[in-house]
């Protein structure tokens, strides 16, 4: 069974690992077959659809048109995400955080949330967003430096993003227990990455939500490397089975399998709605790109890696699936081709209407009265900045 109610032996570490030695002899490793964690798939990477018994209820039902759907989705997403990215190489934003080869974990639980559910996503959830309704363009205010947000988070439901890592898991645990409290049947879920399940506050976040039965589900997208350091230095078990020593069921899901993601999250909302209290799900997935637009992934991984994952990639094998079963022809393909064009116009053409970013905002609000070291900075800043008008003549 994948769901753990029960503790569980800690599984030796694999093959990959570099810790486990005892004295001066390595300890003898496991093949990676013998330790590999159970893993709920319902769309293999070649586009096949598998059977199981406990998550198969939860899209029993589905269209498709609702296939369709989720396809649609993940493309224009990853659109959106592209043409972010390559503003930001333009100099049009400051940052930018991809979710490339993360749409199926994004969609499949976000698709599954009801209207009155509320979400607290990290500052990558760009997928989930879209399926909350909240405009693409709008996410980008606050990587550009011109806003705090750029939204209503109770317009949608979806919390502004969260930069601190991990305090989201707390205000989700908060929020959920008011929800309890106030006897609705809604459910609240958390986003957060495998580097930040090592927080502390997702820690406290665990304990308070198995206290007091929080109608909140942790959904924890493991896209192996937190910015440069890989998911074993995180943890010396697969991370849904940290969730058994809270008290609570954890379960990990093929985050590129969007059916998977979309039955589980059901599957872990319905428990939260019942009052049946927290669930860990851990998507198992892959950051294609860089942590950030600041980061070169290229320093501390190899190519082989990110070439094995392509071909899982969640777009592709949702595609196969749909044309195996005839679901999509080529003129389905072919107009969100056009749309997904379209959308990424209508985002470049949003960020630059968008005004520049006020160069010394970062200088207000800092202290109450102000501050002499802060005022010094300010001027400072303020010489560096002059220096460039300076050396082109005034201009």
């Amino acid at each position: 069974m994948t769901v753990e109610s029960t503790p569980a032996r800690t599984p030796r570490r694999s093959a990959g690992s570099k810790a486990g030695t005892t004295g001066t002899k390595r300890t003898t490793r496991t093949t990676k077959k013998s330790t590999e964690p159970a893993l709920v798939q319902l769309l293999t990477p070649e586009g096949k659809r598998v059977k199981n018994a406990e998550y198969d209820q939860y899209v029993a039902d589905i269209t498709a048109e609702e296939l369709r759907g989720l396809y649609r989705d993940m493309v224009l997403t990853r659109r959106f995400d592209a043409e972010a990215t390559s503003l930001q190489r333009q100099g049009e934003l400051g940052l930018w955080a991809s979710l490339l080869g993360q749409e199926a974990a994004q969609i499949g639980s976000g698709r599954a949330l009801r209207d009155d559910d509320y979400v607290f996503p990290t500052y990558r959830e760009h997928g989930v967003a879209w399926c909350r309704g909240v405009d693409p363009t709008n996410l980008l205010g606050m990587f550009r430096g011109v806003n705090n947000g750029g939204w209503d988070p109770n317009s949608n439901n979806f919390h502004l993003y969260t930069i601190v890592i991990g305090s989201q898991t707390l205000h989700a645990t908060g929020y959920a227990m008011g929800v309890a409290k106030d006897g609705a049947d809604s459910a609240v879920i958390a986003y957060f990455g495998d580097g930040a399940s090592s927080q502390g506050d997702v820690a406290e976040a665990f304990t308070f939500s198995a206290v007091y039965n929080a109608p909140v589900v942790f959904f924890c997208q493991n896209n192996q490397w937190a910015i440069s350091e890989p998911t074993e230095k995180q943890s010396r078990v697969p991370l849904y089975q940290r969730a058994q020593g809270y008290g609570f069921p954890g379960v990990r899901v093929d985050g590129n399998d969007v059916l998977a993601s979309l039955a589980v999250t059901k599957w872990a909302l319905e428990r939260a709605r019942a009052g049946e209290g927290p669930t860990l799900i851990e998507a198992f997935t892959y950051r294609m790109g860089a942590h950030t637009t600041s980061d070169d992934p290229t320093r501390y991984r190899g190519d082989e890696e990110r070439q094995a994952w392509e071909a899982k990639d969640p777009i592709l094998r949702l595609r196969r699936y749909l044309e195996s079963k005839k679901y999509a022809d080529d003129t389905f393909f072919e107009e969100l081709e056009s749309e997904s064009e379209a959308l990424g116009r209508r985002v470049r053409e949003a960020v630059r209407a968008m005004p520049d970013p006020d160069s010394f905002a970062v200088f207000e609000n800092v202290y109450a009265d102000g501050h002499a070291l802060v005022d010094e900075e300010r001027a400072q800043f303020a010489a560096y900045q002059a220096s460039f008008a300076d050396a082109d003549g005034g201009k």
